[in-house]
């Protein structure tokens, strides 16, 4: 019995996290189509996306610590270096980081229907199997930086197959790029996610689960060149993997009636 109330309180949870995340991108739909037909209404597509964050991680009803571990305000133009171990990690970040914000996501994501195209508008894809693509987007990247735009990237460049226990090994690119652009790097650690959406092919899981997103000092990269790559990369994945927890070492296995 204990089984069969888990397992439909997982199913009813689930229904609620994911009413309360369409719900609003239905209603903001005609702003959203509107505000991606020019760039210069991007910034205020962004604050939509941010708000609609906002709305629903409320509305989800789950607690979130946010650690800053410098006083002040975030660094800003900066690179977000993130791990990846859940869909909600875009989310979390475009709730706990103000201004606007870019992102550099895999290519999938602008097929999505009706939200893909708009997302490849305001923000950047790549299809990190091409070196095209890559170049591409870093040097959209840097552009947007020069503006004075922070941009977020996950190193890893997937969702981690073990998230909350070992990171994948980071890609090279959201380190040059802070480098050439002369940057900091702010390195930022989200070890539960994936206890509450975990990454499972062919199925939606939401779990209620605590969220947790660290902010470490900004790290400089002034003076730094090529050759720091691996040794700046090795710094930041020694932070973020110091954030994982013990209760974050296993992904949620599947709930059963039985």
């Amino acid at each position: 019995m204990r089984h069969l109330f888990r397992y439909l309180g997982h199913r009813l949870y689930t229904t609620w996290a994911t009413f309360w995340f369409v719900l609003p991108f239905v209603v903001t739909y005609p702003w959203q189509w509107w505000l991606g037909r020019t760039p210069a209404s991007y910034p205020a597509l962004h604050r939509i996306y941010s708000g609609w964050a906002r709305f629903s991680i409320a509305l989800w009803g789950v607690p979130i610590e946010e650690i800053h571990e410098e006083a002040g305000p975030l660094p800003s133009p900066c690179v977000y270096v993130a791990n990846h171990g859940s869909y909600i990690d875009i989310m979390l970040m475009f709730k706990t980081i103000p201004g606007y914000l870019n992102m550099m996501g895999k290519h999938s994501l602008a097929k999505v229907p009706l939200w893909g195209p708009l997302f490849g508008k305001v923000y950047i894809t790549v299809d990190r199997a091409s070196a095209v693509s890559r170049g591409r987007a870093l040097v959209a990247a840097r552009q947007g930086l020069a503006a004075g735009r922070s941009i977020a990237i996950f190193a890893e460049g997937r969702i981690s197959p073990t998230p909350g226990r070992a990171l994948l090994p980071f890609q090279d690119g959201a380190f040059q790029l802070a480098i050439a652009a002369g940057v900091p790097i702010v390195p930022v650690g989200m070890p539960l996610n994936h206890l509450f959406m975990p990454d499972v092919k062919g199925s939606l899981r939401v779990r209620y689960h605590r969220l947790k997103i660290v902010f470490h000092p900004a790290i400089s990269t002034a003076g730094l060149t090529a050759a720091d790559v691996p040794a700046l990369k090795a710094r930041v994945a020694a932070l973020l993997t110091a954030d994982f927890l013990p209760e974050g070492a296993e992904k949620p296995g599947p709930s059963t009636w039985r």
